[in-house]
């Protein structure tokens, strides 16, 4: 086939799965269904690839070309053919309201009912009554969300009141996306409910998704918004309008608000009658897919058309959903909502850099919305350095089996050096937890929290559920107390369900102390928690904030003597570091490359929860084919047992033989009918491969079989080390941690004088003007030069962070976000009396200065020319300054390139980027 058939098959497959007759103009009949799509329609000015029928009338085009042409030049083209009706055609108006662009394998559509018409990118096209719903609204929704009534602030903090302000501008502005930053505990929630009520209420949206990535978190949402009360009609939220907390897999037609884990409705969209709900169970945040780089694939379902949803709002937005689901997000035609209080990098990148509310914990903290903290370091000899365990002769040492804990004396082969990594893992030492958790009850009423005598609320971060089970057991020893002062929350937790435990900890006075691995982590609300003793390290910079956030919620006297009778208020929380947390470099993301170091159990809990994909097929097969080896024949019938009479072997097979080329493409000619010599398309390889990877992984999820297979590969044991006794190196507040940030900035300081007369960045700062002549390529030789003098990775990032430490009264702004604001850093460094403010506060301040100046000589911009100005200087926020050329790359190409800028600015253009480059970053 040509491209252009090739394209046109894959549109008619789309039109057809979308509920649309295709028919040839000379064959049409109108009548036939409710949506007609008839193919090469001659109009007054051209031939329309298809044109759209519905319930008899003309309502749109599609103009087809094929894969990979570019669609944005097309609509003009559309446009023109929604205007080329020959006369008295039925039609529901002229020009028709609705036109498609599409290679098949990228579709945009433009609804010409909106305020100021603009296309977007759809995943495929919508049904026929969906245009027909369209044209017949009143006005349409876009329209609506310029006319939103006046916010009532009554029951809304500041912060919330902002956010919501914001995103409805950015909603009227037609922004597909929005991020809102607010700190842990601010009122996320409620001010989601707030403008959902308002998008149904006033502009009449048709339905909201709400997803999460834990049911309890799903379950904490419906609450809120069953509690939430309206300020305009004092009604509740759900006596208005139904909100349906998804426990099964159909959407009830009468919901204006859907809440669901983003796991459950990606089972829905492939179309998975049964659902195992223990994937929503945990975050795919906390199991993390540390195999999966790709988003997983998303087909069309005509049960849950494109247009299901007119709103998305993404709870916890920061943590990696979007990695693996991105596609399920931008499978709804739908303005897209994050919410976060700890944005990365990556997650503003998904939002298009639209944050419309940056409310930060240091704000929060300065509101009263939330409380600030203190650490306290305790340093001990074997969590910093490990040990040695010497083999002698005659010398039995305890050896534990993971999985039924039972002990066994037996001798060591060897000397056993581990490391601090290894702790609680291959090795325990019970006087390494012990020496902590008593270092920790000895100053708790002394140094941490002087003239108590209630132990606070105190949430205890443990690596793996064993060792929060030894932790659980010596706190309650070191404390003398009983069962009730000390409970595990996890997953795995029996006997009372994690959520009444929870809800205990949350309102009764004990336990006074949980020991949890993940659950507690984030999302989950325990105002009453004083104290965050941490004993595993965590590498991930959101996720560590998110752990802190646990801690900073504010609460009433009067509740939290309720629970804690001793205590006044809440002022601060405190986190116990006992492993060097707060000092250790995070990366900005949960990193999610490859690794062969994943556990057979995450292995299994990624399939559990549906995930179908190349990199964890193969990774299964391996380890199964690792563990075939090491089965006894009595374990191997288990296992066969468990799936249903298939041995381990026949498993693997059928894993390894899933990703065969051959198998599969002899798969796809049977199934596409092709002879032998015709090779499979790879749109066809790739279903065959998505089908045959699925039918493999299918007995994985029976959790009978996982269990098994978990069960015998943790029957390896872990050492106790009872012989080595570990010894206190330091307990005190974060002066340590403070010294070690001044010592790194002191280096930096010298390094910046050494090297003045060297690198030619420092040489530009150290003149005056600051900047004169400096561009982006300057400050990635400077970046380089620092991480290989000083060690420092990401020296924007890691340089910003030690200043917000030691100097924070002088650190203005959250920065070190972008490679350029090292320049800011330098420039500080140079002149200290000078605040630490990120380039693009300082750029746009400039630049709202520079527009004023503009105003009051009487120059007025146009709106495209204050777009193309806006562009501009976020162009220079980021690299320093700008040239003509630089308006052939993205955005500005997208935008019309320098063609379309010498039209707007004429010979103005260069003297305007000349005098932006001089006064935004000079």
């Amino acid at each position: 086939m040509t491209p252009e058939q090739k394209a046109r098959k894959n549109i008619d497959r789309q039109l057809e799965q979308c509920g649309w007759l295709i028919q040839d103009f000379a064959e049409m009949n109108i009548s036939a269904g409710l949506g007609v799509a008839v193919r090469e329609f001659p109009l007054k000015n051209g031939f329309a690839d298809y044109l759209l029928y519905v319930n008899g009338k003309a309502i749109g085009v599609i103009e087809a070309k094929p894969e990979g042409h570019t669609l944005v030049g097309v609509e003009t083209q559309s446009a023109k053919y929604t205007d080329g009706l020959p006369e008295g055609l039925p039609n529901y108006r002229l020009p028709l309201p609705f036109a498609y662009e599409s290679t098949g394998i990228v579709t945009q559509f433009t609804n010409g009912l909106d305020p100021e018409p603009r296309s977007r990118e759809v995943f495929t096209f919508h049904r026929p009554e969906e245009l027909l719903r369209l044209v017949r609204l009143d006005s349409q929704l876009r329209a609506n969300l310029r006319k939103m009534p006046p916010l009532n602030t009554t029951r809304l903090w500041p912060a919330q009141v902002e956010a919501i302000t914001n995103l409805e501008k950015s909603l009227a502005d037609n922004r597909p996306r929005a991020l809102i930053q607010m700190a842990t505990g601010s009122g996320k929630t409620y001010t989601a409910c707030s403008f959902c009520y308002r998008l149904i209420k006033f502009a009449k949206a048709k339905r909201i998704l709400f997803l999460v990535d834990r049911n309890n978190l799903g379950k904490q949402t419906f609450t809120e918004f069953q509690q939430y009360i309206s300020p305009y009609t004092n009604y509740k939220f759900t006596e208005e309008f139904n909100v349906q907390h998804l426990r099964g897999n159909i959407i009830d037609p009468a919901s204006k608000v859907v809440i669901t884990t983003i796991q459950r409705l990606y089972s829905i969209l492939k179309g998975e009658e049964e659902f195992d709900e223990e994937r929503e169970e945990q975050s795919m945040f906390e199991t993390g897919s540390p195999l999966i780089k790709e988003p997983l694939p998303v087909v069309y379902n005509p049960k849950i058309p494109i247009e299901t949803f007119d709103f998305i709002v993404v709870d916890e937005c920061h943590r990696s959903i979007y990695n693996l689901w991105r596609q399920v997000l931008e499978y709804f035609d739908a303005f897209i909502i994050g919410l976060t209080a700890t944005p990365t990098a990556q997650t503003v990148g998904f939002f298009n850099g639209n944050v419309v509310q940056n409310y930060s914990h240091e704000r929060a903290v300065a509101d009263g919305v939330n409380v600030g903290y203190e650490v306290y370091r305790i340093r001990t000899q074997i969590t910093e350095k490990g040990a040695t365990l010497v083999h002698e002769p005659g010398r039995f040492v305890p050896h534990r089996d993971r999985r039924t804990h039972k002990k066994r004396l037996a001798e060591l082969d060897d000397d056993l050096t581990y490391t601090a990594n290894q702790l609680d893992r291959d090795v325990v030492n019970l006087s390494q937890i012990r020496l902590v958790i008593r270092t920790f009850k000895d100053r708790l009423f002394t140094d941490i929290f002087p003239g108590r005598t209630e132990v606070p609320k105190t949430l205890v971060f443990a690596k793996n559920d064993l060792h929060a089970e030894d932790i659980v057991r010596i706190i309650r020893e070191e404390f003398g107390k009983g069962n009730d002062f000390c409970q595990k929350i996890t997953y795995k937790t029996t006997g009372k369900k994690p959520e009444e435990l929870l809800n205990e900890f949350r309102n009764s006075y004990n336990p006074r102390i949980a020991v949890t691995v993940d659950m507690i982590a984030t999302g989950t609300d325990v105002k009453p928690l004083e104290c965050l003793l941490f004993m595993r390290n965590v590498n991930s910079a959101s996720y560590f904030e998110q752990m802190k956030g646990r801690g900073s919620r504010v609460i009433s006297p009067d509740d939290l003597k309720r629970v804690t009778p001793d205590a006044k208020y809440k002022t601060h929380f405190v986190i116990v570091d006992a492993v060097g947390v707060c000092e250790n470099d995070k990366t900005l993301s949960k990193p999610l490359d490859r690794k062969p170091s994943v556990s057979l159990e995450k292995i299994l809990q990624l399939v559990a929860q549906g995930m179908v994909h190349p990199d964890i097929v193969s990774t299964l097969a391996a380890r199964l084919a690792r563990l075939q080896r090491e089965l006894t024949p009595k374990e191997a019938e288990e296992i066969a047992a468990a799936a249903g009479g298939k041995g381990l072997n026949s498993l693997i097979s059928g894993l390894l033989e899933s990703l065969d080329p051959d198998i599969n493409a002899q798969k796809a000619r049977e199934k596409f009918r092709l002879s032998e010599e015709q090779e499979p398309t790879e749109e066809q390889l790739d279903e065959i491969e998505q089908e045959s990877m699925a039918e493999a992984l299918r007995p994985f999820h029976n959790p009978k079989l996982r269990e098994t297979i978990i069960k015998i590969k943790s029957s390896l044991e872990q050492v106790i080390d009872e012989i080595t006794q570990d010894e206190l190196v330091e307990a005190g507040f974060d002066a340590a941690a403070k010294e070690k940030a001044r010592s790194v900035l002191e280096n930096f300081h010298r390094f910046l004088e050494e090297n003045k007369d060297e690198i030619e960045a420092i040489q530009l700062l150290y003149s005056r003007p600051y900047r004169a002549g400096l561009r982006y390529r300057h400050v990635k030789e400077l970046a380089t030069a620092i991480e290989r003098n000083l060690g420092i990775r990401r020296p924007e990032q890691q340089l910003w962070r030690l200043y917000e430490a030691v100097e924070p009264e002088k650190v203005k702004g959250k920065g070190g976000k972008a490679l350029v604001d090292l320049i800011a850093i330098v420039r500080h460094a140079l002149y200290p009396d000078q605040p630490l403010i990120p380039i693009a506060q300082t750029v746009e301040e400039r630049y709202q200065q520079w527009l004023a100046e503009q105003e009051a000589s009487g120059i007025v911009f146009t709106p495209e020319q204050r777009k193309w100005l806006d562009a501009i200087k976020d162009h220079i926020a980021t690299s320093l300054s700008i040239d003509q050329e630089d308006f052939e790359e993205v955005p500005f190409n997208q935008m019309g390139g320098l063609g379309r800028v010498y039209q707007l600015f004429g010979d103005r253009l260069p003297e305007i980027i000349q005098e932006l480059n001089e006064r935004l970053a000079a």
